[in-house]
């Protein structure tokens, strides 16, 4: 058999062999049905020829040939009695017809297969609406070979009737049910508005002497059918006052084209914000609410646990991507941040992971429910729910939705209910919740008691638009109402509803006013519409508490209340969090260390209290006079200044406001400069000094005879420190210090993985901080080298006008080294506070001991060991001498000028003495030689030699003189022209006038 398709054995047990099969207790094999067939699942086709008897529970399912259905029982299950189940039911495969012959346009259809679709041997019977006539047959049936036995009539409306049964004008109203394709509303909407009508024509009160008729048509929710559709309700008669179109698709393709005929359009399914759009749809209305009446409640509901930023997943479809247009709106004007927005077409994985990675916390998701299934099977791989995540769904899936088996996901049921669990869904309210008579006379209930009845026991969740029938029913009522209220307005001007045909915009005009201004309850609750022509609502949310959904409120979005019922559940004890929470922690200064430097400096200024008293004090005591002490007075102030700017320097938030932030960086800025410029300052000025005088040429050393005038001195330091505090104020003014606040890199806590600890540090900078240090550290580096090279090159100068310049000296080496060790340190390090602060602190410290004890400690010893610790004037009372202190220098330098003196002396007669052991020895020659006298008479003659030792007798003479002589006349041994100025000295105010003559061998 061609195109043979056979039927599929379903079966719970694990494949067997045929061995398994041939048993004793089961079901005989059975006969297929006619055009129809057997497949045996786990047996081959010969194992099949073996079998007689299959086992207990076996299940076999019938399938037909492609053009065929099955009629009966579909499963057949092995019984324990040896029977199968539902024998008594056959099983057939029959022909089917098509579906057309199943509606009527303008009239009724009633068939004897009203549980299957049209098969062989079904019978349809045809009946007109009133004020119509049926043309063509009454009936038809369906034959063997699936066609209609007669041909499909029509309804034609009859002219010859002008009044209804009841004698009333009828006004019609043209619409369209989709009866199938992807929404089949119209099964359950056509008969909700078929009994509002009924009860609105049964009302005297409301539209008297009118009676509304409806004209509809299956549109299959398609706008292709819808189209064709359209024309035949417009181009054929009656005229229609108003069009009643679907879903959204086909009321988009109505709502455009009627305004060209003038038509008001009211909609009781349609949900896409796409026709919130005046301008394109300017006589729409809508007793559906648009998707977007969902996001004023997901924006209450934000503000309630007080999140500010969400994140978005959507399907790309029209209607999602125009209410995430509308919620992205919303949340803007409420302050809150859409921080991520992910969107996907069939295949959610990716968007899913971006979410992840981008530690997306409250997520709103839009998407058809076949895709919610795909995108939670990707957030249980993901990790993306529990405690720390909140899902937004939509409220119009199934309430098992996620329990659902679906091949295109290879999640459990188990991990889609771990996955869903605690998510939270917005629905329109289209059944009133509340007790309470409107427009119709009718509460709720009693109107889904009447709609049941109207549904013959039918299955509600198998019934196409049962959830939205409460709409259709108070669209009826809402166009009644409209359409009763023009009737009083048409009647001040002479003009009746009758008299409205598709030129006349006047009597439409009046009903788009009536229908903008409705507001009545309903069973659907208080029906009123927006700017836009949709339905203002309520919306129920729900949370899926253990499996299954639980109300926990209802939101007014018309008068902004929300009702709730703080029945609401988490994971964890409250609501999470919409992003991992933050928190700022200031690094402050370790205290200790703070107390320890401070207690340093403490002492410091101490001590340079006690080194200026000193200095003051003896300032009169010459040996303090020749120091300069007006400039260790300074120095010692300077010192004092840059120790107190550790105090401001360890100063942070813990101890004051940020307000008064900026007065401690001030603070540090002007007294670590101003000590600075007054210590260091100081001892460059003595070392420069000291420079100049004593490192000229010759011509130019009489200079160091001058008396040296202090006030240069001072103008030097002044200079500089005026200098520096023009610099600081430039600095304060054009650029002044404030507080900057360092971020670090976020760290987790270990007890709360949802947190994060944000280190943050304050810090005392400006806007163009670089800039000004690097001037500043330039600066004070120049002086500081240059100082070094001073203090160096004047290592060996010795001076009674500044002292004590060599200890100065040392104090600037260690200044310098520490100032250019600490600066660029301290700059890498200014990220670790307490490191930053030990080191510049310390080495003020360090600094400011060094430069104390190098400069007055020696000073303080010399005038304690020495009891110099009286004034000039004291001195001279005491001792009555009028010989100054500088006498006493020179007589001490005279003294040593004489020790050295005396040991030339013991030199010069160890040389005589040996010259007069060598004279002796000629002596004693010459007398052994005795001469003869003409020989002596020749010598005589001749006179001493010019080179040769003197004469006897002046050789004795010499001798007596030398040895007679005392230290006194030491000066005579040099010669005139080559004595030392120390020599004239002793000469002249010690010695006699009396020389030696020098002996040369």
């Amino acid at each position: 058999m061609d195109m043979f398709l056979f039927l599929v054995v379903l079966i719970s047990l694990l494949p067997m062999g045929a061995s398994l099969y041939n048993t004793t207790v089961g079901c005989r094999i059975i006969q297929p049905p006619r055009e129809g067939g057997i497949r045996y699942r786990g047996l081959t086709q010969e194992q099949i020829r073996n079998v007689e008897i299959l086992p207990v529970d076996y299940e076999i399912e019938y399938l037909c040939r492609s053009d065929r259905i099955i009629v009966g029982p579909k499963v057949r299950k092995c019984l324990e009695n040896g029977t199968w189940t539902d024998m008594t039911l056959q099983s057939r495969c029959l022909r089917q017809c098509p579906r057309i012959g199943l509606s009527l346009e303008n009239g009724q259809v009633h068939h004897s297969n009203v549980e299957h679709s049209p098969v062989e041997g079904t019978q349809v019977f045809y009946r007109c609406n009133h004020n119509f006539r049926l043309v063509g047959h009454n009936s038809s049936i369906c034959n063997k070979e699936g066609k209609w036995s007669n041909p499909k009539p029509i309804c034609e409306y009859d002219k010859n009737t002008g009044l209804s049964s009841s004698g009333k004008k009828p006004l019609y109203i043209g619409a369209l049910f989709p009866m199938s394709g992807g929404w089949p509303g119209g099964q359950a909407c056509l008969p909700s508005a078929k009994m509002a009508l009924e009860h609105v024509n049964n009302r005297h009160d409301i539209l008297p002497g009118y009676e509304l008729k409806l004209i509809y048509q299956d549109s299959k929710c398609d706008p292709g059918e819808a189209t064709k559709l359209l024309y035949e309700l417009l181009y054929k008669e009656p005229i229609k006052i108003v069009l009643m179109p679907g879903c959204s698709s086909v009321s988009t393709l109505v709502a455009e084209a009627a305004r060209m005929w003038n038509l008001i359009v009211l909609s009781y399914g349609s949900s896409s914000p796409a026709l919130s759009n005046r301008q394109r749809f300017p006589t729409f209305f809508r007793t559906h609410p648009s998707a977007t009446l969902h996001n004023p409640t997901r924006v209450q509901l934000f503000k309630k646990w007080k999140w500010t930023k969400i994140a978005t997943i959507q399907q790309t479809t029209e209607v999602f991507t125009s209410t995430l247009d509308d919620l992205e709106e919303r949340v803007k004007e409420a302050g809150i941040e859409i921080s991520v927005r992910q969107s996907f077409l069939t295949d959610p994985a990716i968007a899913v992971k971006n979410l992840k990675r981008q530690d997306a916390r409250i997520i709103v998701g839009l998407f058809y429910e076949t895709e919610a299934r795909k995108v939670f099977c990707e957030v249980f791989k993901e990790k993306l729910y529990g405690k720390k995540y909140v899902w937004f769904l939509i409220g119009w899936y199934a309430d098992n939705w996620f329990k659902i088996k679906d091949p295109s996901i290879n999640c459990t049921v188990e991990n889609m209910t771990e996955a869903v669990e605690g998510h939270v869904t917005t629905e329109i309210v289209m059944l009133n919740p509340e007790t309470v008579k409107g427009a119709s006379n009718l509460t709720s209930q009693e109107f889904l008691e009447q709609l049941m009845k109207r549904l013959g026991g039918k299955n509600p969740e198998e019934t196409g638009g049962f959830q939205e029938a409460p709409l259709a029913y108070d669209a009826i009522w809402a166009l009644a109402l409209a359409l009763n209220k023009t009737a009083e307005q048409l009647a001040k001007k002479g003009l009746r509803l009758e008299d409205f045909n598709y030129n006349n915009k006047n009597i439409t005009n009046e009903i788009y006013k009536a229908m903008n201004s409705s507001s009545f309850e309903g069973v659907s609750g208080h029906v009123v519409f927006d700017a836009q022509g949709s339905r203002m609502a309520w919306t129920l949310i729900e949370q899926l508490q253990g499996g299954s959904y639980k109300k926990i409120g209802y939101y007014d979005s018309t008068k902004g209340n929300l009702s709730w019922y703080a029945n609401d559940k988490w994971i964890g004890p409250h609501p999470p969090a919409d992003q991992t929470k933050v928190i700022e922690e200031y690094r402050h200064l370790s205290q200790k260390l703070f107390v320890t430097v401070s207690v340093f400096a403490g002492l410091g200024i101490l001590l340079g209290i006690i080194c200026l008293t000193f200095n003051v004090y003896n300032s009169n005591v010459r040996y303090i006079q020749n120091s300069q002490p007006y400039l260790n007075n300074m120095t010692a102030v300077g010192c004092m200044l840059a120790l107190a700017a550790v105090f401001p320097l360890g100063l942070d938030g813990k101890h004051i406001s940020r307000s008064h932030f900026p007065f401690v960086c001030q603070a540090r800025l002007w007294l670590l400069g101003l000590g600075f410029s007054l210590a260091y300052g100081s001892m460059f000025t003595k070392i420069w000094w000291v420079h100049t005088v004593f490192t000229k040429k010759d011509e130019k050393k009489e200079k160091r005879k001058q008396h040296l005038e202090p006030w240069k001195l001072y103008a030097t330091v002044g200079v500089l420190l005026a200098i520096d505090i023009l610099s600081l104020m430039i600095w304060q003014i054009v650029d002044p210090l404030h507080i900057t606040i360092e971020e670090f890199t976020k760290e987790a806590p270990k007890v709360d993985n949802d947190v994060l600890i944000q280190p943050l540090l304050e810090h005392c900078s400006s806007e163009k901080m670089n800039t000004w240090l690097g001037v500043v550290y330039g600066y004070k580096g120049l002086l500081l080298l240059l100082g070094i090279f001073l203090a160096y090159e004047t290592k060996s100068v010795s001076t009674e006008k500044i002292n004590d310049h060599r200890a100065v000296g040392m104090a600037i080496y260690n200044v310098a080294v520490l100032c250019l060790i600490t600066a660029p340190v301290t700059m890498i390090l200014n990220s670790q506070q307490d490191a930053a602060f030990a080191f510049a602190s310390l080495a003020i410290v360090f600094s400011v001991y060094i430069t104390l004890v190098v400069l007055f400690v020696p000073k303080m010893r010399r005038l304690i060991t020495r009891g110099e610790w009286q004034s000039e004037q004291q001195d001279t009372m005491k001792t009555g001498s009028s010989t100054n202190n500088n006498d006493e220098e020179k007589s001490r330098q005279l003294e040593k000028e004489n020790r050295e003196l005396e040991k030339i002396i013991a030199e010069k007669e160890e040389r005589v003495s040996e010259l007069r052991h060598q004279l002796l020895e000629r002596q004693q020659l010459r007398s052994r030689r005795r001469p003869s006298v003409n020989e002596k008479q020749a010598f005589l003659a001749q006179g001493p030699p010019s080179s040769g030792f003197p004469i006897s007798s002046s050789v004795e003479n010499h001798q007596e003189h030398f040895t007679n002589s005392n230290i006194a006349p030491i000066a005579s041994l040099y010669q005139p022209s080559v004595r030392p100025p120390l020599a004239d000295k002793l000469s002249r105010n010690n010695c006699h006038g009396s020389r030696l003559h020098l002996l040369y061998k």
